[in-house]
């Protein structure tokens, strides 16, 4: 991977990026550049600051020194709006507290460009129907959104954040609770979407070999600062499992893709 003052049309800038909550640092320092249509998986142990720099980047959370900037323009300077007709973010948790049909739920990442009283336009109704189709949930458009699976109900959440047109997706563990079907399931349509719609794409998850096998850039933050940045062959390696996260592996090349593939050491091989 280019190290970071050598990407080419940034989308995100990140400089110099601290941040926290009442008197406790979470972010130290943090500088990197995301150029357009890359897919980048963010990996970090809990505690790391993962999620504390999506709510950053997304305006969210004010720095407490450092700035931010989206397709150039300083995060502070832009409303809430128009991060959100060019940024869309799907947090860890998405609650859906009543039964919203899958369409109705798609249709709410059209907020940012309708105005108050404003009601579905053409552009619209084609934005929502194009999303439900790139992600496999057209068929499912009636049905609640209380009775589907967990992994149907992610792949709804991902429509909505797609019928906003975002240009750059931001994802807090999107395969949280779901199985290694759904995983994998999830992170190939993140990948095809980086590949059809050239959306650039910054995901954090946790889950090492997944990302290691979809994102062409790793991004490792440990105690609040930048671990590494570069290719998965680059960064994942036993010295970097072990000093960021405690844990012994052996690192394999997948037979298939030959993406690194971490295995945890047994503690009756240790010395």
């Amino acid at each position: 991977m280019k190290p970071a003052e050598c990407v080419t049309d940034p989308v995100l800038r990140v400089c110099a990026l601290s941040a926290g909550y009442h008197d406790r640092t979470v972010l130290d320092e943090i500088s990197f550049e995301l150029g357009r249509g890359e897919l980048c998986g963010l990996l970090g142990p809990n505690g790391s600051g993962k999620s504390t720099l999506l709510k950053a980047v997304a305006g969210v959370l004010r720095p407490w020194s450092g700035h931010v900037e989206l397709f150039g323009d300083e995060v502070r300077t832009l409303s809430p709006r128009a991060i959100a007709r060019r940024v869309a973010v799907i947090p860890q948790d998405t609650r859906l507290l009543f039964p919203f049909t899958v369409r109705e739920v798609v249709a709410m990442g059209r907020h940012p460009h309708l105005g108050r009283f404003e009601r579905e336009g053409r552009d619209d109704r084609e934005a929502v129907a194009r999303a439900l189709e790139e992600t496999g949930t057209a068929a499912l458009a009636a049905r609640p959104v209380d009775e589907l699976s967990g992994g149907e109900r992610q792949r709804v959440i991902i429509a909505r954040a797609l019928a906003q047109g975002p240009e750059l997706l931001l994802l807090d563990e999107p395969t949280t609770h779901l199985d290694i079907n759904h995983q994998v399931e999830i992170f190939e349509l993140l990948a095809r979407l980086n590949r059809e719609r050239a959306l650039t794409v910054l995901a954090v998850s946790h889950e090492i070999n997944v990302c290691a096998e979809y994102c062409r850039r790793i991004m490792v933050l440990a105690e609040g600062r930048l671990a590494g940045d570069g290719t998965p062959g680059e960064l994942i390696t036993p010295g970097l499992v072990r000093d960021v996260y405690g844990a012994d592996v052996s690192v394999l090349a997948n037979p298939t893709s030959g993406a690194p593939l971490i295995a945890v050491d047994s503690p009756r091989e240790r010395p």
